[in-house]
């Protein structure tokens, strides 16, 4: 595989400090209030990076990440997201502009919430795997009858998770271990009625478009001047979420 249009790696260090390395994305501190993320094409599966790329991918995620970002807020009143122009900071020099434009966003910075707020809509995969198991999904009681790929009958479910460390996984828990780990009630109530607020429009507008989406997980921070909780990280991309074809979506089956 050629290499010519593969990011494996950033370097800005001549430029601005780095942060942090983590399996997709490179952080770099731009003001005492803002960092630059810059979206690499490094390949991650199951919480674990791997040791290959696909081509652009960054770009292609940084850029679905921006505009679902403007959609959703021009939506939902609600809803803040920490992206802050996707322009590169005047610190970055133009010979390494074409590398970075695209790939690279600048945010507010925030203090991440150290959950990840899933919600499905359809019974798939290991929502189903735990159904068929016991009539649940994350320990939530699901009418029986259900089949493989259906819509959930009352709507999208909240299902949170811990956030793993590199190499670790992602483990299931209750909303009060959510809020517990948290740290507010209110704080966790308003990221579950964030998420699902979120998750019906962008639902509804790639069902215009002829798509489902079926699941996805987000990601949300507190702007401590503000007090706000923020939407953060990657937004509704291939990587956080499964989106299926409506042609061909049957209930009974594995969709693609």
């Amino acid at each position: 595989m050629s290499t010519a249009n593969i990011m494996l790696s950033s370097d800005l260090s001549s430029s601005l400090p780095l942060v942090n390395k983590g399996k997709v994305r490179d952080i770099y501190s731009v003001t005492p209030s803002t960092l630059l993320i810059v979206t690499t094409d490094r390949v991650s599966a199951y919480d674990v990076a791997l040791a290959s790329a696909i081509p652009k991918k960054g770009a292609i995620l940084t850029l679905l990440t921006a505009h679902w970002a403007s959609v959703l807020t021009k939506a939902i009143p609600d809803v803040r997201t920490h992206i802050v122009t996707l322009s590169l900071p005047s610190h970055i020099p133009p010979t390494l502009h074409s590398t970075y434009n695209h790939r690279s966003t600048e945010v507010h910075k925030l203090l991440p919430f150290k959950i990840e707020a899933i919600v499905r809509g359809y019974l798939t995969r290991e929502a189903w795997d735990s159904y068929q198991k016991d009539g649940t999904v994350c320990g939530i009681p699901l009418p029986a009858g259900l089949k493989e790929s259906q819509a959930l009958p009352s709507g999208p479910i909240y299902t949170p998770s811990t956030k793993a460390d590199v190499g670790e996984h992602d483990e299931d828990i209750s909303e009060a271990q959510a809020a517990a780990i948290i740290g507010s009630q209110k704080h966790a109530d308003c990221i579950k009625h964030l998420s699902l607020t979120i998750f019906n429009v962008a639902h509804a507008y790639a069902s215009e478009r002829g798509l489902i989406l079926a699941d996805t997980k987000f990601e949300f921070g507190l702007d401590e001047e503000s007090g706000d909780v923020v939407l953060m990280d990657e937004i509704l991309t291939p990587e956080s979420s499964r989106f299926w074809k409506r042609e061909g979506w049957v209930v009974g089956r594995d969709a693609e």
